[in-house]
Formats: structure tokens, C-alpha cells, sequence
């Protein structure tokens, strides 16, 4: 039995809103598939298991804030959780042990026979159902009693629960099928969940659906039969006031435990710019590049020739990384800024990691990150050049030990070979941390990015 827990996010988290479950009891789940939607100070984030198996029980209701490290769900074995095929008549299918406190009652051969039992408060001890089925149950009017469960072992799950519910005599047509974190942001975009086309399990309406749907002005949604999450009522203003002081407090640490310095160079961008322009006027339009690909592909490759920057300190010591991971800081429509990862952006060709950046931008903006891609850098890149700015020294993001800065393309004069003119050039910086190196090291790096700016063609 495996729990699947409340992950770190971050340097900065300390706990998460669990808003959505992609799943339900009784689900067969795979290492790496999504399976719950985490609120953080930062952003919302799709959070991938760790594990494949069957998800037994749902341990924490949408809505519910819990540190890292909680407990989430429950998952068991495929072979475990599978019943036995030649079991004895009287014996029920095996299932993983859940925790003491989590027990069901054991079931009997009778379970299958539909009991008079008044409510779901009032359940007989042969009924196995998780505890956001009983729930649900309760909520409905629905006999537990009287199902047949479809999951492991005649496990009632929520959909059984949901199913019984839309069939009871009387009951009007049941609304669309969403899941809580898709109505509450269905609610603040102002979309009819009824003209949205849902690609969850059971063709349930999840987030991505609703935001795929935007605009579209609708009534407010019915009120949901089973737990949803609160509504986060909070202003726009305050949703980013409350992610500036996470970002804050981090940055607060980080400027206090670590001892930064900083660097800056200036780079001939001639090259660059000359190859740039006759790569695009030879590539389709999908495939054109922007000057921050191969900024970022430069800064990779760097990292990977000077790897004392590429890392993290940690128990007093610097630990290389085993590939390049990019933090690709991006500001936020409202305010904020997130640094997803671009992982081994070295070893992406600059028109794959233009798309894995366009592709990154879009889903920190729309908040469909992944759990993997908010965790994992190595170095963190900001790139301010499309404010106008030319340098930036950023604050280090703990635990790693440097961050890269690059300005605006901007026009300066410039002598090449004793002649005066007029070349495009960029500034270049670098903050890093004086316990991991120092600037014979960091001036090493800087070197390297110059160099392959300015060699477009081995990037």
C-alpha cells in the first residue's frame, strides 16, 4: 500500500489546497498520470502520482488545506487490488490493508442482497464503499445497501453512488458531469458548463475543458450532490497579494542564508542576429524562432560546461545536478510570476525547446502546470528584455546556486577589429552563491554563454 501525499512544490511551500480529484476509488492510475489539482500561494497545479495501481480510498475532500507530506490517497497494487478468481466461496476478494482508522467493515456473502437500511448513517457493516462515497451517499438519499458496487471487490464507488442517484424516481435530469475545481472556474469565467464537452474518465467536465470554452457568459452552475471545493471569493488583487508575499518570504530567505555575487558581461549579438533572421526566412512559420530560444538553449549549454553553477546546496554542501533543467521565470497575467522547468534543455534542439517554451508560457498563464514542472531546476533563467529592460540580478531560488539574467537586444556602438559601428548587443548577468563558487567560476560561465552567442551555428 503506497500513500500518494501532499507533494512539495517548491522552496516556498509549506502546504496546498487540495481544489480537484481527477480520479475516484476503485480508479487504475499509472506513474505519471495526473490525478488531483493543488492550490499553492504560487499557482494551481495538476499533481502527477508517483505510483500505478488502484486507488482505494480518498483520504482529504476537495477544499481542504494540508501541509506537505499529508496523506492524500491510498493506492494499492494492480495484482492485490484485482479479486481472486478461484476464491473461496465464503472468503471476500483480497484488497491492500488500509490504515487502522481507515478500515471497512469486512462484507459477507450477503453483501450482494439489497438490506432495508433507512439512511447511509445507518449503513450495515457488509457495505464497502470509500469515505467520499458514503458521503455522497448520505447527501443524495441514496441506500448504500442496495447497490452493486463496480469497483475492486464490489467496492461502491462515487460514480456508482452518482449513477443511483440520477435513477431514483422523481429525480430531475442529472446536470452535467464536472468536477468541483471545474465549477468553481466555470463560475469566475462565466462559462454554461452545459455547452462544454468534458474528456475526463466517465466524459466528466474538468478544468481544462472549462478554459477551452472561454468566453461564453452562462447562469450559475446548480448546486453540486457531492463535496466541492469553497469558492476562493478573494478579489483578483488579493489572489496576487497573496502570491507576492509566498514569493517574498522566499526571496526574504534566500537574500539572508545566501551569500550572492554578481556578474555581467556584455554580448555581441551580430551573429546571432544574422542567423536568426536566415534560419526564419527559410523555416515555416510554425517552426520560426524567437532570440529567447537560443538564450535559453546558451544558458543550458553553459551550465552543462561549467556544471559548479548547475545544482544545489543543500546540508552544507553543493551537489551537481545529472542534467540541465531550465527555471524559466514568467510573469502572470495578474500579477506574479511563476518558474516552471524546461527539463535537459540542453539536450533540445533549439526548434524543440522554442515549442516546449511556448507550449510552458501558455500553461503557467492558464494555470495547467504539472506538478514535475514546477520542481526540479537546476538554474533559473529571467529574461526582461521584452520590458524594456537591459540587465537584471535576480535573487537566487533556493536550493539552487545561480540564476541568469538577460536584458534587451538593444543597439549599441561597438569597435570590431579597431572599426566603430553600430551591432546589436545584449547584457548578460549572472547571481550566484559564494558558498558553491566564486567569480573565477562564474566569469567561466559567462564566457561560455558568450561563446556560443556569438556561434550560433554549434548552439
Amino acid at each position: 500500500m503506497a500513500e500518494f501525499t501532499m507533494p512539495s512544490l517548491g522552496a516556498d511551500m509549506d502546504e496546498g489546497t487540495l481544489t480537484e480529484w481527477l480520479v475516484r476509488s476503485g480508479d487504475h492510475v499509472h506513474r505519471g498520470d495526473p490525478v488531483a489539482v493543488v492550490e499553492t500561494a504560487k499557482s494551481t497545479i495538476e499533481v502527477e502520482c508517483f505510483y500505478t495501481g488502484i486507488v482505494t480510498d480518498l483520504l482529504v475532500e476537495p477544499g481542504t488545506t494540508v501541509p506537505v507530506g499529508t496523506p492524500l490517497a491510498l493506492i494499492g497494487s494492480s495484482e492485490r487490488a484485482r479479486p481472486t478468481r478461484h476464491a473461496p466461496k465464503n472468503d471476500k476478494p483480497a484488497e491492500p490493508a488500509a490504515p487502522e482508522h481507515l478500515r471497512e467493515p469486512s462484507s459477507s456473502p450477503l453483501a450482494s442482497v439489497p438490506a432495508p437500511v433507512p439512511s447511509a448513517a445507518q449503513l450495515p457493516a457488509h457495505t464497502e464503499a470509500g469515505p467520499l462515497a458514503r458521503h455522497l451517499a448520505e447527501r443524495s438519499g441514496v441506500d448504500l445497501g442496495g447497490l452493486h458496487g463496480s469497483g475492486p471487490g464490489g467496492r461502491v464507488t462515487r460514480a456508482d453512488v452518482e449513477h443511483a442517484a440520477a435513477a431514483r424516481p422523481g429525480t430531475a435530469p442529472s446536470r452535467a458531469r464536472a468536477t468541483p475545481f471545474a465549477r468553481r472556474l466555470a463560475t469566475e469565467l462565466g462559462v454554461d458548463l452545459a455547452t462544454v464537452t468534458g474528456t475526463g474518465r466517465d466524459s466528466a467536465i474538468r478544468s481544462s475543458d472549462v478554459r477551452r470554452a472561454v468566453p461564453g457568459p452562462s447562469p450559475a452552475p446548480a448546486a453540486p450532490a457531492g463535496p466541492v471545493a469553497p469558492s476562493d471569493t478573494r478579489p483578483p488583487e488579493d489572489r496576487t497579494a497573496a502570491m507576492r508575499q509566498a514569493i517574498a518570504g522566499l526571496m526574504s530567505r534566500a537574500n539572508r542564508d545566501i551569500p550572492h555575487y554578481y556578474l555581467s558581461t556584455t554580448v555581441d549579438m551580430a551573429a546571432a542576429s544574422d542567423w536568426l533572421r536566415e534560419h526564419n526566412r527559410r523555416s515555416p512559420v510554425g517552426e520560426r524562432l524567437l532570440p529567447a530560444a537560443l538564450l535559453l538553449k546558451a544558458a543550458a549549454l553553459g551550465a552543462r560546461e561549467v556544471p559548479d553553477l548547475n545544482g544545489f546546496w543543500t546540508e552544507d554542501h553543493f551537489t551537481a545536478a545529472d542534467g540541465v533543467h531550465l527555471g524559466v521565470a514568467v510573469s502572470l497575467r495578474g500579477g506574479g510570476l511563476v518558474a516552471p522547468t524546461l527539463h535537459h534543455a540542453d539536450t533540445l534542439s533549439l526548434p524543440q525547446l522554442m515549442t516546449a517554451l511556448k507550449d510552458l508560457v501558455n500553461r503557467a498563464r492558464t494555470g495547467r502546470l504539472r506538478g514535475s514542472e514546477v520542481s526540479g531546476a537546476t538554474i533559473t533563467v529571467t529574461n526582461l528584455g521584452d520590458q524594456g529592460m537591459e540587465s537584471v540580478f535576480g535573487v537566487i531560488h533556493p536550493p539552487q546556486v545561480a540564476l541568469v539574467g538577460f536584458g534587451r537586444v538593444v543597439h549599441r556602438p561597438w569597435a570590431v577589429d579597431g572599426l566603430l559601428g553600430v551591432r546589436p548587443v545584449v547584457t548578460a548577468t549572472l547571481s550566484a552563491d559564494h558558498r558553491a563558487t566564486d567569480g573565477v567560476v562564474g566569469a567561466r560561465y559567462l564566457a561560455a554563454v558568450t561563446r556560443l552567442l556569438q556561434n550560433p551555428e554549434h548552439v
